[in-house]
């Protein structure tokens, strides 16, 4: 009887759930179709504006913020390097590609929706279920949508996000492992002339968070001071890179 009623009840709970999927279905996608030009044009637009700014002076900002700022932000700073040596500027291509082939499926869905096939002067998408939408709107970006523009564009990112992740692995494994050393170091010092002292003061109750909260402070301070060097380094390796301002 338990298992017949935990099977009525997830059945209860699927129908409750594709009947909320097919309610606000229709109404997701028509805000997706219809917020996807509006950011597209926005980000054309900007990247417009910046191509038509004096490139000297871009440049010397740019600069100058990387040579003074780069130690505040060292990962940032590391993601862009290592994406301007991964190729970004096939990311802008990508990029491009994308949204162009996003805007043709807008269009072909626009003109989707102002279908009516029957002729009973309903559009036809306004009397499927939301299930039937989602159906019709996945053929239309698979057989409207270029897949080897899309192919081409998505290994391009590919390329340059693992390029960028590669960079932040290998540099900032160092980071870690510096502050283990350096959190080991502080554990023996407190554990030797610092533990002994709290745990006198600490009640019986309580007396075994006391090396858990220790290690948790050791390793604080570990991975402060190590943050802190690799933030030197970072602002160094920075301001060596723009020191041609």
């Amino acid at each position: 009887m338990a298992a017949d009623d935990a099977e009525e009840t997830a059945a209860e709970v699927m129908a409750k759930a594709a009947e909320l999927l097919q309610k606000i279905a229709s109404p997701f996608i028509s805000f997706v179709f219809e917020s996807i030009p509006i950011v597209i044009n926005i980000a054309q637009s900007s990247y417009n504006f910046y191509k038509r700014l004096p490139t000297n002076y871009i440049h010397f900002l740019i600069g100058t913020i990387m040579c003074f700022f780069g130690g505040i932000y060292p990962t940032v700073f590391a993601a862009i390097e290592a994406a301007e040596h991964g190729g970004l500027t096939t990311v802008r291509k990508a990029l491009k590609d994308v949204s162009e082939e996003i805007l043709i499926i807008v269009e072909e869905s626009k003109k989707d929706d102002a279908t009516d096939e029957d002729k009973d002067g309903v559009n036809d998408v306004k009397q499927i279920s939301g299930k039937a939408l989602m159906k019709r709107k996945l053929k239309l970006v698979l057989t409207k949508m270029d897949p080897n523009k899309v192919n081409a564009a998505i290994q391009s990112i590919y390329k340059v996000w693992m390029s960028v992740l590669a960079v932040l692995t290998i540099k900032f494994a160092r980071t870690i492992a510096l502050a283990l050393s350096i959190s080991d170091f502080v554990k023996k010092f407190v554990n030797r002339f610092i533990l002994p002292i709290i745990r006198g003061a600490t009640p019986p109750e309580y007396k075994k968070w006391v090396p858990v909260i220790s290690d948790w402070c050791c390793k604080s301070i570990g991975i402060s001071i190590a943050w802190k060097v690799q933030s030197v380094i970072s602002a160094f390796a920075s301001s060596m890179a723009r020191m041609d301002l």
